[in-house]
């Protein structure tokens, strides 16, 4: 049985919403990354960091931590808080259902492809599915959360 979750054709969401929720979640990471440095360093970490101390600080916080936030947040509510807060949700192309996590966590590697000069991301202003690289990659779409309207 497909789970299909939407009643009527799915609204995409564009360019201009995702931008706003990456700079939103780019936010919260910043300021729980930086709270979580300076619990560890204190006023040094920038210091430290330009030492080339704090390497697997630095690996783990702010790169492995925020995959695992990420997709997490992808998996169990199928958005980050940025894409909540614009009332978008990641979705199956296909089914327009959750998207499994094998396919969530293909769509937040292939953000390395999409990052490319951004032609990745700029892709989906011109998209008619508004799909990003790593959305067709990964076989997802962003569509308006029907639940928040």
């Amino acid at each position: 049985m497909a789970d299909i979750v939407t009643s009527r054709d799915p609204k995409y969401v564009g360019f201009w919403k995702r931008v706003l929720a990456t700079l939103i979640d780019s936010l919260i990471l910043v300021v729980f990354i930086g709270l979580i440095a300076i619990a560890f360093y204190g006023r040094e970490y920038l210091r430290l960091s330009n030492e080339g101390k704090t390497v697997i600080f630095d690996l783990v916080v702010q790169g492995l931590l925020p995959a695992l936030a990420v997709i997490f947040f992808w998996r169990y509510r199928s958005a980050t808080p940025g894409k909540m807060l614009i009332s978008a949700k990641i979705a199956d192309a296909d089914t327009f259902g959750t998207p499994s996590t094998g396919k969530l966590i293909g769509r937040y590697f292939a953000y390395i492809l999409s990052c490319f000069f951004m032609l990745g991301f700029i892709w989906v202003a011109f998209d008619k599915r508004k799909q990003g690289w790593h959305d067709k990659l990964a076989g997802t779409v962003v569509i308006h959360d029907e639940d928040d309207d």
